[in-house]
């Protein structure tokens, strides 16, 4: 059906995809890596799907897989953490207007 709406778009978007996971100055594997830990954080099943088994396709390990998932996790997480100071700040800014 996306064929059939916007052909021009949708092969424009494979031929960027294509390129994007071409073997470049990175090989396959580590963008593949990348891209479960990309898809971990902005919580895309099908994408979660898709690039696990084109990682294990490409020589990625369960362990590597595993861990690309937990530096994902920690990068979400850390996010929050380094969020925190502008809760932090805002406080601070009330509470001198408190004062």
């Amino acid at each position: 059906m996306r064929q059939d709406l916007a052909p021009d778009q949708l092969g424009a978007f494979q031929q960027f995809s294509n390129q994007a996971f071409a073997k470049g100055t990175l090989d396959v594997r580590t963008k593949q890596l990348i891209a479960v830990a990309v898809a971990h954080v902005t919580q895309c099943p099908y994408c979660i799907r898709s690039h696990t088994k084109a990682a294990r396709k490409a020589g990625a390990s369960r362990e590597q897989i595993m861990e690309a998932i937990w530096v994902a996790a920690e990068m979400r997480a850390g996010a929050a953490y380094a969020h925190s100071l502008l809760a932090l700040d805002t406080m601070r800014q009330e509470d001198g207007k408190e004062s």
